[in-house]
């Protein structure tokens, strides 16, 4: 409740007591600050007051599963509003959180490599992406080197990847 009548004078007080400053006499004006500073401190002590101190529910973190390093073959492609390509694949119960993509157009192909976990060596051009597992399925959406019409190529074997 106090809160609540805290706001109500913001929003009343606050207007009036800045007119004042303006348009008022001196000692008018020397009421107004005043008004505005009891009304800070107000807030702030309620401040202090409302956040609860952080509470330790355990000591112990638990370790997030280990994602099973793996390439995984796009299923469907599909360009979506031409600004990014959408790409999904049969999700498998170890699936990482994020994948490595690298993209390489040439005219309206695009050829896509997909790596999940860790990825040895030096690779320029590689993006970082989040993966999301919804009924069975993997799917990521990367956006696109240029905005366009693409046709997309599974980097590896240069094969079409179909769309959904």
């Amino acid at each position: 409740m106090l809160a609540i009548s805290l706001g109500l004078a913001w929003l009343v007080l606050a207007p009036l007591s800045l007119w004042v400053l303006f348009r008022g006499r001196n000692l008018a004006k020397a009421g107004a600050l005043v008004t505005l500073v009891l009304l800070e401190s107000g807030t702030v002590a309620l401040a202090d007051t409302l956040d609860p101190e952080p509470v330790v529910v355990s000591h112990t973190m638990p370790r997030p599963a280990a994602c099973a390093e793996s390439a995984p073959v796009p299923a469907t492609a599909r360009v979506v509003a031409r600004r990014s390509l959408e790409l999904t694949w049969p999700a498998s119960a170890a699936e990482c959180d994020t994948a490595k993509v690298l993209m390489r157009p040439k005219g309206h192909r695009l050829r896509v490599w997909i790596h999940e976990g860790p990825l040895s060596g030096r690779h320029p051009g590689v993006t970082t992406v989040p993966v999301r597992v919804a009924d069975g399925s993997a799917s990521l959406r990367i956006p696109l080197p240029k905005p366009g019409t693409y046709r997309a190529v599974d980097g590896r074997t240069d094969n079409r990847i179909p769309a959904p």
